[in-house]
């Protein structure tokens, strides 16, 4: 039987500019090389290896077993969770959000990303996206048919805006601006005096600006957020998330705070796309908000003596690292001797058998940079360390 010429399929041009993610991509390497014997030593992806509050574990085991628990839940999640995400803002942020109306639970920050850049963003409108910054802002912003316009963030500057050079951008044409303080990859902690020209600028301009906040108990006394400056309801959005703070990076659980217009029109993005989260994890989250001073005290005194072996990593590699950084990662300048970070990161994947990240992932402001991940046990980071003296 002749089968008549088939018409070539073609995917929609929104992906033309968007590839898979870096960190997809390379741990699908880095695992064929150990499945070949390399004994890789990954001190890439900032994924908590140690585990939740033990209450929170026993407290999913607990209400997965009980009637009804796996129905289809609110999409603006249930209420004892935007209660405890109200409660947690009002502790440690001194933000009072009204759980009803200016929370709204997220399955991870990243989908979050995706529902308000929808939300805000036409086909061709600006946005402005950090250099360097969280890759997901770019490829979402694109996927979104969205014009992105970089800033950039330079280690001159502190790491901060140029505000002066954000003036000169079409400004009139950009509805949205990503910032994440503390900052990833740079990790540079925000300022009350940040915080506030962020707003000034946003209210000015009609821009909404969305602070992306999951780092801010990692290594940091003092976190903050956008939120507790004046006026910021009326243009800022903060996400946060339990992934980084409470060691739950698979369990997928986030949250947005706005002002009720923001939120309802974020909702109604987020209820077309999905259909809300598991209630015996949600009520799981509601046991880690509750943790106390002495579950960050714990958590933070086994980042900080892994911090001190990922230094000793920076400095055995001749690479530079501001001390003050805070959140879950050491980002260093490398030796003016070298070429740039992706030759010199797989230098360090091939011959010490550790696979560290190059800047230029972040963008073209990290070309000259690479990033250390703290979610590696202390253990594992002297054995980088050792391997790296005998190799490099």
């Amino acid at each position: 039987m002749q089968h008549s010429k088939t018409k070539t399929i073609v995917p929609a041009h929104r992906i033309a500019d968007v590839k898979e993610y870096y960190f997809s991509r390379k741990l699908k390497e880095i695992a064929r090389l150990n499945a070949a014997g390399a004994d890789i030593i990954s001190l890439g992806v900032g994924g908590p290896d140690r585990p939740p509050h033990s209450g929170v574990t026993d407290t999913l085991r607990s209400e997965a077993g009980k009637p009804g628990a796996n129905g289809y839940q609110p999409y603006t999640g249930i209420a004892e969770l935007r209660n405890a995400f109200a409660q947690w803002y009002d502790q440690w942020y001194g933000v009072k959000l009204d759980p009803g109306r200016e929370i709204l639970p997220l399955i991870g920050s990243k989908e979050g990303i995706l529902h308000t850049t929808l939300a805000f963003v036409n086909p061709g409108d600006g946005v402005l996206v950090p250099n360097p910054g969280y890759p997901t802002y770019t490829s979402v912003s694109r996927l979104a048919e969205a014009q992105v316009y970089n800033y950039d963030l330079t280690e001159e500057n502190g790491w901060e805006p140029d505000f002066d050079a954000l003036e000169r951008l079409p400004l009139d044409k950009i509805k949205l601006m990503w910032v994440n303080y503390p900052n990833m990859p740079t990790g540079k902690v925000a300022s009350m005096a940040l915080f506030e020209r962020l707003v000034a600028f946003g209210r000015k301009h009609g821009i909404v600006i969305v602070n992306d906040n999951p780092y801010s108990f990692i290594l940091n006394d003092h976190p903050l957020s956008i939120l507790s400056v004046d006026g910021a309801r009326d243009t800022a959005i903060e996400m946060n998330s339990l992934s980084k703070s409470h060691n739950m990076p698979g369990w997928r659980i986030g949250m947005l705070a706005a002002n009720p217009t923001f939120a309802s029109w974020i909702l109604r993005v987020k209820s077309n796309v999905d259909s809300g989260q598991f209630k015996p994890m949600m009520l799981a989250a509601v046991r880690a908000l509750q943790c106390g001073p002495e579950w960050y005290r714990e958590l933070n005194s086994e980042y900080a003596q892994r911090r001190q072996v990922a230094e000793q990593i920076m400095e055995t590699l001749g690479c530079h690292c501001d001390k003050r950084q805070r959140g879950l990662f050491l980002w260093g300048r490398i030796p003016d001797s070298e070429a740039g970070s992706e030759p010199f990161a797989d230098r360090v994947l091939s011959k010490a058998r550790v696979f560290i990240v190059p800047g230029t992932v972040f963008g073209t402001q990290g070309g000259r940079y690479v990033r250390l991940s703290l979610c590696a046990t202390q253990a594992k980071l002297a054995e980088a360390l050792k391997r790296i003296k005998q190799t490099l």
